[in-house]
């Protein structure tokens, strides 16, 4: 089943098109990586998907279910870890999942054993009587996100959880994303830091301009960049080295050749290290480095929207 489906999707303010007739599907298990620059649509679609906004053309359905038809539906199997955090200072941290859990019709001992477990999952049962004005940022964040999955909902969109934060804090955030998957929960996951999407996302759809303009797995949208990667070989000589040979190699493309190193131009999809490596044995020629170059998301992001993901 797919845990989310846009179809459609148009959101305008006068003649400003924020979204501009998106598609998209979300299928469950997934950590769905959703990118996109300030003011290229996302949070206009995360706040049409959890329901803060109206949109003007197309449909959204969670769990095979249209959110505009089924409201308590989509409130009871969604929650929301928003940019901006979310909680009440002058109330405990247990006090502000029970207030957040309740509003989604927990009650009594349910209410209680679901927010205590809440609280537990995000490492603060030891500061469950304590108030978050008192907490650290990363605190906070991990407070925002009990808050969030205190009703057990099954797809979480998370927006920036970890921005702001200490890198420890950040760490035990994104194992936290990682174990709520595990446990069967859908994550569509906003961050702008490629490093955690290339980290823990199996899918990504980048959005600019109010339009989906590309979506698949890491190493797919790489690949809409480059087929091609890069063996840079530091040698002590390239005296015995032979071009033609390596070019027999499969998947080689192309080689260059200088005074201590070469660089080997190879297909993306075939990995072919090993055999160049054992070249390189065969012909007691002395290896002194390796380093592959690929891709990385932030090189196919700055290619296809012409800017960072924190512009």
């Amino acid at each position: 089943m797919k845990a989310l489906e846009i179809k459609n999707l148009t959101k305008k303010y006068g003649d400003f098109i924020a979204v501009d007739n998106m598609s998209l599907t979300v299928e469950e298990g997934e950590i769905f990586g959703f990118l996109g620059s300030n003011g290229a649509g996302k949070s206009t679609t995360i706040n049409m998907i959890s329901g803060l906004l109206k949109s003007n053309e197309g449909s959204i359905s969670i769990l095979g279910k249209d959110i505009k038809k089924n409201s308590r539906f989509t409130k009871m199997n969604l929650g929301i870890v928003p940019q901006d955090i979310a909680i009440y200072e002058d109330l405990t941290a247990y006090e502000n999942v029970k207030f957040f859990a309740g509003l989604y019709g927990l009650r009594g001992e349910v209410l209680k054993a679901k927010s205590e477990e809440a609280l537990k999952f995000v490492g603060l049962t030891d500061k469950m009587k304590e108030y978050p004005k008192n907490f650290s940022g990363g605190m906070k964040r991990r407070l925002n996100i009990a808050c969030a999955i205190a009703h057990k909902p099954k797809l979480i969109i998370m927006d920036e959880p970890t921005v702001g934060i200490d890198p420890q804090s950040r760490n035990y955030i994104l194992e936290s994303v990682k174990e709520l998957n595990r446990m069967g929960c859908t994550i569509i996951y906003t961050s702008h830091y490629m490093e955690e999407v290339e980290e823990i996302c199996s899918r990504i759809a980048i959005v600019d301009h109010g339009k989906i303009i590309a979506d698949g797995t890491k190493e797919e949208l790489k690949l809409i960049v480059t087929d091609t990667s890069e063996h840079l070989i530091k040698v002590k000589s390239t005296d015995k080295l032979n071009k033609e040979e390596i070019k027999k190699i499969i998947g080689v493309k192309a080689v260059t050749l200088e005074e201590d190193s070469v660089t080997i131009n190879s297909e993306v999809e075939v990995n072919n290290l090993n055999k160049i490596i054992q070249y390189f044995i065969n012909n007691d020629i002395e290896i002194r480095n390796v380093e592959t170059k690929t891709p990385n998301l932030e090189t196919v992001f700055l290619t296809l929207t012409g800017r960072t993901l924190r512009d």
